[in-house]
């Protein structure tokens, strides 16, 4: 009987492919038809083009139960590479990716005033990794919050396109860590997949099927007390009044005990910090403080865990580089007691790796997917 082939034979299909190898790590062209719905016939010359592309490899081979021997492909790491730029308060976060998400260089530099300074920087960055240029899919751009026309006109991307001969993106600080975590995590399409990065501002992002979900990611102005405290948007009771970085620090300097014990004095990020390293070294109000502020946050994770029903929930950004264990665990909790199906699947709750830099991984991931899984589009 003739094989009905799916809706992803069409132009989605490469993207398909790669998204799923991406996923497995190895796997073999009938596993690939097993998981995609292909014909072998579709799969072999999907396979055949991306091999010759570079994107993919043969990496050996296993037996197989016909006693024919299954040959194994896998991404291709270095044949190509994405920059990602994160435009901090204060600081640039330089990160080069390989296909795989894996980190192949990093920069951290005081952020210059202005704009012109991107495409000399980017010059030379690529140039101190000594990366080929002609392997370089484009430059991404992460900010706080949403881009927006009046801060990323679109005359100063397409000169900054013209300028360093690749294209240029801009995207989320949220958004994009999402997505730089699911990537390298190797997260499979099948899994409702969210993270939230935790700042001054408190985001998050989502990937469904593979796509990162594009909007503004403001899940600070979720409210969670509808007559609790103002907000500069004009709600009440939202999340980023009791659960960012900010809030935090308040909270610790309007307790009189911290505010004499702890240097809380300078900018809101060293205070931060001073509060985190005294949470994680035995500090009981420091704790106390920093799992109010991981509690309120569960309340918001598990309203947006109800909502789209998330399989796994990573927590990013440099609110959690230190006291992360402390918020992993409250959200754990919390989700644990109200997750609505909690009793269908767990909703696993992790840490990102490299918290700091996961917005400007994902930059660079977005310029991976766009150049050689472009059918897998972002959707609003």
């Amino acid at each position: 009987m003739a094989r009905r082939e799916t809706p992803a034979a069409g132009p989605g299909s490469r993207a398909l492919i790669v998204d799923v190898i991406r996923s497995a790590v190895t796997i073999s062209r009938g596993e690939l038809a097993d998981l995609t719905g292909l014909t072998q016939p579709s799969i072999s010359n999907i396979v055949r083009e991306l091999i010759a592309d570079g994107i993919i490899h043969e990496i050996g081979s296993l037996d197989s139960a016909h006693g024919r021997r299954r040959k194994l492909v896998a991404i291709n790491p270095v044949s190509r590479f994405g920059i990602g730029f994160h435009l901090g308060p204060e600081t640039l976060t330089c990160v080069a990716v390989d296909l795989t998400g894996g980190v192949v260089g990093r920069e951290v530099v005081p952020r210059p005033p202005g704009e012109s300074w991107q495409a000399e920087q980017f010059d030379r960055f690529i140039a101190g990794l000594d990366l080929p240029r002609h392997r370089i899919e484009g430059l991404a751009l992460s900010v706080p919050g949403s881009p927006s026309p009046a801060r990323d006109p679109g005359a100063v991307r397409a000169a900054l396109r013209e300028r360093i001969g690749v294209p240029v993106m801009v995207e989320n600080e949220a958004a994009a860590s999402a997505l730089g975590e699911f990537w390298s995590r190797r997260v499979s399409r099948e899994q409702a997949f969210g993270s939230i990065h935790l700042n001054s501002s408190v985001g998050a992002g989502f990937v469904f099927h593979g796509a990162l979900s594009r909007g503004s990611g403001a899940l600070g102005h979720v409210s969670i007390d509808y007559d609790g405290r103002p907000c500069p948007c004009g709600n009440r009771g939202c999340v980023e009044q009791y659960a960012s970085t900010g809030a935090t620090v308040r909270a610790a300097r309007e307790n009189p005990a911290l505010a004499r014990r702890l240097p809380l004095d300078g900018s809101e990020s060293h205070a931060y910090e001073v509060i985190a390293r005294a949470a994680v070294g035995g500090d009981p109000e420091a704790y106390a403080v920093l799992d109010r502020a991981a509690t309120w946050l569960g309340v918001a994770a598990t309203s947006v865990v109800n909502v789209l029903d998330l399989g796994r929930l990573v927590l990013t950004g440099p609110g959690v580089a230190l006291a992360g264990s402390i918020y992993a665990r409250r959200i754990r909790a919390c989700l644990d007691r109200t997750a609505h199906a909690r009793r269908r699947h767990g909703v696993s709750v992790e840490i990102s790796a490299q918290p700091r830099d996961a917005a400007a991984i994902g930059a660079a991931v977005l310029v991976i997917q766009a150049a050689v899984a472009p059918a897998v589009r972002s959707n609003r």
